[in-house]
C-alpha cells in the first residue's frame, strides 16, 4: 500500500511539474505572440546630431532633432562603461540578458514597497525597453522585454548591446547619450571624462530631468556618491580612488553651441544645400559630417567689414529717430529687466540706454544699474539729409536736444578714446558682479544706429571655388534671407568687362577708338525714348576701350554692345556662368539684368584664373556618422574663354584700381584687379576685386529699392567694406602678380589715336597686352619741335613690340 501511494505521489509531483512547465510554456507563448523583431535594433540607427565644421576643424555649427553624438563602448576608458555597468547592471557581461539574482532582488523590494518600485532590468533589457516597447509597468511588459533581451543577447555581442545603450539613454538638459552629456555637462568628450565625471553621469539616466547638476546639484552628487560606492563594493577601483573622485569638485562646463554665432550666413546656406541634397529627415537624425569650406578667420573679417560699412552708410543717411520712447513705470520695467555685463561694453558691443536727460552739449542715460553720457560730439552725424547734397556738406548736429528727448530708448556704446572708462576695469569680470564702484560711474558713451540699408559680402579662393567667407546681411537674427546667394539685384557696371570681354572676341582691342558722345535710343513700339549718359554727366569724346572700361563709361560701352551685337553679349554672360534674365536689350551691356552676388562672383573668376570659370563650393566633403562618405566636391571647371582674353580683361581692371573707379582699393598695396558698379538712381553698389589667390564681391541696397544717397556709389558704399575685409586676411597670403599666358604681345599704345607709340613719343602713352597678331601696325604721328613727324619705319615698330 506504501509502495502504491509512493507510486501515485511521485506521479501526482510529475503531473504538477507538467502543468507547471506547461504553464510556463503557455505563458511564454501568451507573452510572445505579439512581440515586436528585435533585428531591427542590430541596424542601430538613432537621430544623430549632423555637424558641421570649418576648414580647420572647428564646429561651425550643428543641425539635430536630438542631441546625440555616436561614439563606440570600446572607444571608452573603461572606468566610463564601469560607472554605468556599476549604476545599473553589474553582471552584464555574465547573464544572457535577464539577470535572475536581480529580479529576484527587486521581486522584495516591490512587495515590501507593496508597488512597483524597482525593476530589475538589465541593461539588455533597457535597451529593449527604450527601443522596442513601451515604457509602461506591468508584469506582461515586463516578460514580453525579458524575452526579447534574451533573444538579443543571442543575436548581438555585449559591446555593440552597451554601445547602442550607452548612446540611446537620455542625460536631461537635452543630452541624449555618453558623448552629448559629457560636452553639455563638462565641455569635453566621453573619452576625456574623469572617474568622478563618469560617476555623476552614470548616476542621472534613473532620474535625467529631476536629477539634473545643473538645476539639482545635491540629487546629482547623492547619485553620484551611490555609483562611486558601488565601483568601490565591487572591487573596480581602490580606496584610494574612490575617495580621490569623492573628493573632486565638480567643474561644469555648459560650453557654447556655436550654431547659429559666427558664421551664421554660411551654416544657412549649408543647411540649406544638405537639405536640397539629402532631405531634412537625414539632416537632423542623420549624425552626418561635413565639411564646408569655410575659413573662420575669413569669415569674422568678412562680418565686422560689412556690419561697419552698413553702420557708417547708415550714420551718412542721416539720424532715424530713437527705437521707442518709454516713461513710467515702463521706463523702470526696462531697466529693471537689462542685465548688463562691463566686460561687455568693453569688449565693445552695443547696449540699449534710457535716456533720462538731455541738454544742449549730451544727454544723460541709464542701462540696468549705470549711469553713461553721450557727449554731442558723437551726434554729429545725426543730420537730417539733404538729397540735393552730399552728407558731409549737410552742417553736423551741435545741440543734443535737436536729437534726443527724455525717454528715448537709443543704441549707444563705449568710447574707446576716453581713458576713464577704462580705470579699474577688467575683461575677465563675472557678468553678475557689479562692484559699488561701478555703479556712481558716468560711462562715456556715444551714440549709435542700427542701419536700414543691407548688404553682402562673398570671398571665394578662385583656384578651387572655395567660398571662403559668406555674409548674407547686417544681422541673421535680424534677418535670414541671404543676400549673397538668394538676392538678385541688378549689378549696374560690374556687368561691363563681360562686355569688353565678348568685344575682345570679336574685332575690338584695348586700344580700339571709340566715340564718348551722346546717344538717343527710340522704342519703335512705345515710341519711349532712353538717353543714357555718363555717371559724371560729361561726355569725352574719341576713347580708347581700355580707357572706357578704367573710367566706367557708360556711353562707349553701349557703342560696343551695339557692334558687337547685344546677343553675343548676352552669350558672353551665360558662358560665364551667369543665370540671370537677359533682355536683348542694349541697357544689358550697363547691367540691367539681376543676378546673384555669389553668380557674379563665379563670373569673375575667370578672369581671376586662366579663362575657366570655377564653381563656388561651400561643402567639400559629407561623411556618415561611421566615417563612410556620401559626398565628395570636387573642383568644378567650366571653359569659357581664352587665357589672353582673360589676362586682358585683368589688366584692364588692374589699371581701374591704379587710375579708375576702383582707386581706393589701392590702399591694399598689393595688385588688384576689381570693377564698381552703381545702379540707376544709386539703387544698388557693388565692387568686385580679385587677386591671384582671393575673389571678393560687395554687395550694398536696401531690400526694397530706393537710393542709398547722393554719391553712394560702388566705390564709395561698397568698396570699403571689400578693403576692410581684404585688409585683415592678406597677410595669410604671399604678394601675387597676375601671369600673362603665351599668345600675347605687348605694345605702348597712343590713347588718342590708339596707334603705336613711337620710339620718339613724348606724350602719354599706355603699355597695353594684345592677343599676338591683334596688336596696331601703324605708328601714331609724333609732334617734335613743333612739326610733323611721320609713321615710324617697320623697324622702329618692331622695335615698340614687345
Amino acid at each position: 500500500m506504501r509502495k502504491k501511494l509512493l507510486v501515485i505521489g511521485s506521479a501526482f509531483v510529475v503531473l504538477l511539474m507538467l502543468t507547471g512547465i506547461g504553464g510556463l510554456f503557455g505563458l511564454y507563448f501568451w507573452a510572445a505572440r505579439d512581440l515586436p523583431s528585435f533585428k531591427t535594433i542590430t541596424d542601430y540607427n538613432p537621430s544623430l546630431v549632423t555637424t558641421v565644421l570649418a576648414q580647420d576643424g572647428q564646429v561651425l555649427g550643428y543641425f539635430y532633432n536630438e542631441r546625440r553624438f555616436l561614439v563606440e563602448s570600446t572607444d571608452l576608458p573603461l572606468q566610463v562603461t564601469q560607472s554605468f555597468l556599476a549604476a545599473e547592471d553589474s553582471n552584464f557581461y555574465h547573464h544572457e540578458g535577464i539577470d535572475i539574482s536581480g529580479i529576484l532582488r527587486s521581486l522584495i523590494r516591490n512587495i515590501q514597497a507593496r508597488g512597483i518600485v524597482q525593476g530589475g532590468s538589465t541593461i539588455t533589457q533597457q535597451v529593449i525597453k527604450s527601443l522596442l516597447l513601451t515604457p509602461e509597468r506591468s508584469y506582461e511588459r515586463k516578460l514580453k522585454e525579458a524575452i526579447l533581451a534574451y533573444r538579443l543577447e543571442h543575436y548581438l555581442t555585449k559591446d555593440e548591446i552597451l554601445t547602442i545603450y550607452l548612446n540611446q539613454i537620455f542625460f536631461g538638459a537635452g543630452a541624449y547619450g555618453i558623448e552629448a552629456a559629457a560636452r553639455t555637462y563638462f565641455n569635453k568628450h566621453a573619452d576625456e571624462l574623469t572617474l568622478a565625471e563618469a560617476a555623476l553621469l552614470a548616476g542621472l539616466p534613473k532620474a535625467p530631468s529631476m536629477n539634473n547638476p545643473l538645476r539639482n546639484a545635491s540629487g546629482a552628487r547623492s547619485r553620484q556618491v551611490y555609483v562611486l560606492d558601488r565601483l568601490f563594493s565591487l572591487g573596480w577601483i581602490t580606496a584610494e580612488e574612490h575617495l580621490a573622485a569623492l573628493e573632486q569638485p565638480m567643474v561644469f562646463d555648459t560650453g557654447s553651441d556655436p550654431s547659429w554665432r559666427q558664421g551664421a550666413w554660411y551654416l544657412e546656406e549649408v543647411r540649406r544645400e544638405l537639405i536640397a541634397t539629402f532631405g531634412e529627415e537625414k539632416v537632423y537624425n542623420g549624425g552626418l559630417k561635413v565639411q564646408a569650406a569655410v575659413d573662420l578667420n575669413h569669415q569674422t573679417a568678412a562680418e565686422n567689414a560689412l556690419r561697419n560699412e552698413l553702420v557708417a552708410l547708415g550714420k551718412r543717411q542721416g539720424w532715424q529717430g530713437p527705437i521707442r520712447n518709454l516713461a513710467g513705470q515702463d521706463a523702470d520695467s526696462f531697466l529693471e529687466s537689462q542685465a548688463i555685463s562691463p566686460a561687455a561694453l568693453l569688449a565693445g558691443d552695443w547696449i540699449r540706454v534710457l535716456v533720462t536727460d538731455v541738454r544742449s552739449d549730451g544727454a544723460y542715460v541709464r542701462f540696468g544699474p549705470y549711469h553713461g553720457w553721450i557727449d554731442v560730439q558723437t551726434m554729429g552725424w545725426a543730420r537730417t539729409p539733404d538729397p540735393s547734397k552730399a552728407p558731409e556738406d549737410v552742417p553736423p548736429v551741435r545741440d543734443a536736444q535737436r536729437v534726443l528727448n527724455v525717454g528715448d530708448v537709443v543704441w549707444a556704446a563705449l568710447r574707446p578714446d576716453k581713458e576713464e572708462n577704462l580705470d579699474d576695469l577688467s575683461l575677465d569680470m563675472d557678468d553678475t558682479d557689479v562692484p559699488a564702484a561701478l555703479l556712481g560711474r558716468k560711462w562715456e558713451l556715444s551714440l549709435e544706429q542700427e542701419p536700414v540699408a543691407e548688404g553682402a559680402l562673398a570671398s571665394i579662393d578662385p583656384h578651387t571655388g572655395d567660398v571662403l567667407a559668406l555674409v548674407g546681411g547686417y544681422s541673421f537674427h535680424r534677418s535670414h534671407f541671404n543676400r549673397a546667394t538668394q538676392a538678385m539685384r541688378q549689378s549696374g557696371s560690374t556687368f561691363k568687362p563681360i562686355v569688353y570681354s565678348a568685344a575682345l572676341d570679336n574685332g575690338f582691342t584695348a586700344a580700339s577708338i571709340l566715340m564718348d558722345a551722346p546717344i538717343v535710343y527710340t522704342d519703335a513700339a512705345t515710341l519711349d525714348t532712353w538717353k543714357p549718359e555718363n555717371f559724371e554727366g560729361r561726355f569725352h569724346g574719341p576713347t580708347m576701350l581700355r580707357t572706357a572700361l578704367v573710367k566706367s563709361r557708360n556711353l562707349v560701352t553701349i557703342r560696343v554692345a551695339q557692334s558687337v551685337g547685344i546677343h553675343k553679349i548676352i552669350d558672353r554672360a551665360r558662358e560665364l556662368g551667369l543665370h540671370g534674365e537677359f533682355s536683348p536689350d542694349l541697357a544689358v551691356s550697363l547691367g540691367s539684368a539681376s543676378v546673384s552676388l555669389v553668380n557674379m562672383c563665379q563670373a569673375f573668376s575667370a578672369f581671376a584664373r586662366d579663362g575657366s570659370t570655377v564653381a563656388p563650393r561651400t561643402i567639400l566633403s559629407v561623411h556618415t556618422a561611421w566615417g563612410e562618405p556620401l559626398l565628395e566636391n570636387e573642383v568644378r571647371t567650366t571653359p569659357a574663354i581664352s587665357p589672353q582674353n582673360a589676362y586682358i580683361i585683368t589688366e584692364m581692371l588692374q589699371e581701374a584700381v591704379r587710375d579708375g573707379t576702383g582707386r581706393r582699393a589701392r590702399a591694399l598695396g598689393r595688385p588688384v584687379a576689381g570693377k564698381t558698379g552703381t545702379t540707376n538712381n544709386h539703387h544698388d553698389a557693388w565692387f568686385i576685386g580679385y587677386t591671384p589667390y582671393l575673389l571678393t564681391g560687395v554687395y550694398i541696397g536696401f531690400d526694397q529699392l530706393q537710393p542709398l544717397g547722393r554719391l553712394e556709389t560702388g566705390s564709395r558704399a561698397a568698396l570699403p567694406a571689400w578693403l576692410a575685409y581684404r585688409q585683415q586676411v592678406e597677410e595669410n597670403y604671399p604678394v601675387q602678380n597676375f601671369t600673362p599666358p603665351s599668345g600675347l604681345t605687348m605694345a605702348r599704345i597712343d590713347p588718342d589715336s590708339g596707334l603705336i607709340a613711337g620710339p620718339d613719343w613724348k606724350g602719354t602713352s599706355f603699355l597695353l597686352p594684345f592677343i599676338s597678331g591683334t596688336q596696331p601696325q601703324q605708328v601714331a604721328v609724333t609732334m617734335i619741335d613743333g612739326a610733323n613727324k611721320g609713321p615710324s619705319t617697320e623697324e622702329d615698330l618692331l622695335r615698340q613690340v614687345f
